[in-house]
């Protein structure tokens, strides 16, 4: 860990940067599977998909962004390489043989609802070994997860597809 003048606890610190790393890998990964649907996407519908798709990927980045700034204001390094993220990410790879517009919207709605659901328990767990300012952070990720998931799933009602 580098020196700061943070006066959080070296430890506190420490765990914080490990949770906020893990998260950060998944969400690097997260954004590159919501490119790849951008990227891939056919169908009816693919101008509409195709634009949503980028609008999360858009937000996503953003709080890669956020994430990694929070590692490295608490001393930490932000482990962002695509090497150290293949290693670090808990996400489930991306389906590569989809291109239908309702499959990628299906594979970014179980993505997201695992992340949002990491991210919730990294509130949680923040919080409890005294790391406020993380765990807020996490609230505004996971803020952000849940109005992507819903811009998404939006698109399954009707389908029988939305639990």
């Amino acid at each position: 860990m580098f020196d700061t003048r943070n006066d959080m606890p070296a430890g506190t610190r420490t765990r914080s940067i490990e949770l906020l790393n893990a998260r950060l890998a998944d969400a690097i990964d997260l954004g590159t599977q919501i490119k790849h649907a951008h990227w891939n996407v056919k169908g009816a519908n693919f101008i509409a998909l195709h634009e949503l798709f980028d609008k999360i990927a858009e937000s996503v980045e953003d709080q890669i962004d956020t994430v990694a700034e929070r590692v490295t204001a608490l001393g930490g390094t932000a482990r962002g390489t695509l090497a150290l993220v293949t290693r670090g990410t808990s996400l489930k790879p991306y389906p590569e043989d989809i291109s239908d517009g309702a499959a990628h919207v299906e594979a970014l709605s179980n993505v997201l609802a695992d992340f949002g659901k990491k991210v919730r328990a990294a509130i949680q767990e923040s919080a409890e070994f005294g790391d406020a300012g993380t765990s807020d952070l996490f609230t505004g990720v996971s803020r952000e997860t849940d109005k992507s998931l819903w811009l998404l799933e939006a698109h399954l009602h009707g389908k029988g597809n939305v639990r």
